[in-house]
């Protein structure tokens, strides 16, 4: 058995350009997929957030429309339930990567607010990209990327192939004009190589150890695939 370390989310909304709080936290699916392929493996995952708070999910993220139905939401919220690593997460400041045979984000717009400025995550993502330890990132976590630097204060994922959350989804999901930045522009930025499929649809991207994922439909391929690097 290899302990996993999931990092996510702190926060509970997402500051929109015209100031307002939108609710939001960590998205359920991109949680509890992997968690069920992680923990069927024989993994044990470990939780850390910022602080050590327990983390919020979206609501939005457990009703039946974003779960193709009330049989699908109700499946997903049971899952959630038993998820009860969430109730006791570790602080992330005092997390070290050499404890964990892997390390996974789940999404929610709730990074976008937190981990995309977070120090301490950032550190740890700097040093997992320039390891070979497998790295799990999806749909909007890859935000917390953005906080990762260099020792020459370069970007750490500049150059690296990889997907997220897309400018197309986001203009679809009704929030991509009022937000302050959008995630994809920000990694291109970066110097990420983006690669972007249709909205949606599962999307993986492996660039050596690091896998990527572009949206909640993702998360379960992506599980797959860091379990593939941990065989």
């Amino acid at each position: 058995m290899s302990k996993i370390l999931f990092v996510v989310t702190g926060v509970d909304h997402w500051t929109l350009a015209d100031g307002t709080r939108h609710p939001t936290g960590f998205w359920a699916e991109e949680a509890v997929a992997p968690y069920e392929a992680f923990k069927a493996a024989g993994h044990e995952v470990v939780v850390a957030t910022p602080g050590g708070v327990v983390p919020t999910v979206d609501r939005g993220s457990l009703a039946p429309e974003a779960n193709g139905g009330q049989e699908g939401a109700d499946r997903v919220a049971a899952s959630l339930a038993a998820f009860t690593e969430l109730l006791h997460p570790v602080t992330l400041a005092e997390v070290d990567l050499d404890d964990y045979a892997a390390v996974f984000y789940p999404g929610g717009h709730g990074p976008m607010e937190d981990l995309a400025v977070d120090a301490d995550s950032g550190r740890l993502l700097t040093r997992a990209l320039e390891s070979d330890k497998p790295l799990g990132i999806v749909c909007h976590a890859p935000a917390a990327l953005l906080a990762a630097v260099s020792a020459d204060g370069t970007p750490a994922f500049a150059g690296r192939r990889l997907t997220g959350f897309t400018n197309a989804e986001e203009t679809q999901a009704g929030l991509a004009d009022r937000a302050v930045w959008l995630l994809q522009d920000r990694l291109v930025q970066g110097g990420a190589d983006f690669r972007e499929s249709e909205p949606w649809a599962p999307h993986v991207v492996v660039d050596r150890n690091l896998v990527t994922g572009q949206n909640p439909a993702s998360s379960a391929p992506l599980a797959d695939e860091l379990l593939k690097k941990l065989a």
